[in-house]
């Protein structure tokens, strides 16, 4: 994927405490090795996939520039990805055609949580949005996180609905 980052993006917890072991980025190739897809697991259903399904659907998501980010923490001393989160911009029609983010799969490695990594992924995903020209950033979340998102600078509104195949 491009690594353009948002200026507010790239400075989103850094120079804290160990954040320097534990740098925000965009998600890489190489991360496939570094227990993404595992990560992933602790949040829904995701199966072990391929080297070749892992890299199509990369190569998926790098075609639509920033209008697609996933971006990952790595843990530098132990070579693993241990946070992520992505969000991608619906182009409307709505509000003189109008773009919102909308951010998905944000995961902390359960052994790691409660270090605000969850915040900083989330305000690096916000600040994406905000610098492609968002007039607004959504999510879906489970009623138990509710508060974890209010500390983020969510509030809550509207019914979410879903239908499942």
């Amino acid at each position: 994927m491009e690594s353009r980052t948002p200026p507010a993006a790239a400075d989103a917890g850094c120079g804290r405490g160990d954040d320097d072991l534990l740098p925000i980025r965009r998600l890489e190739i190489s991360d496939n090795s570094k227990g993404f897809v595992e990560l992933l697991a602790q949040l829904s259903h995701c199966p072990p996939l391929s080297d070749a399904d892992f890299r199509a659907r990369f190569a998926d998501i790098a075609a639509l520039g920033d209008d697609h980010v996933i971006c990952v923490v790595e843990d530098l001393r132990a070579g693993r990805i241990v946070a992520t989160g992505s969000v991608f911009i619906e182009r409307k029609f709505l509000r003189g055609c109008g773009m919102v983010g909308h951010i998905e799969d944000v995961v902390v490695d359960a052994a790691i949580r409660g270090r605000r990594l969850g915040q900083r992924v989330v305000r690096y995903l916000v600040e994406h949005a905000r610098a492609a020209g968002c007039y607004k950033v959504i999510l879906d979340c489970d009623p138990d996180l509710r508060a974890f998102y209010e500390k983020c600078g969510f509030s809550e509104k509207s019914v979410q609905m879903a239908l499942y195949f």
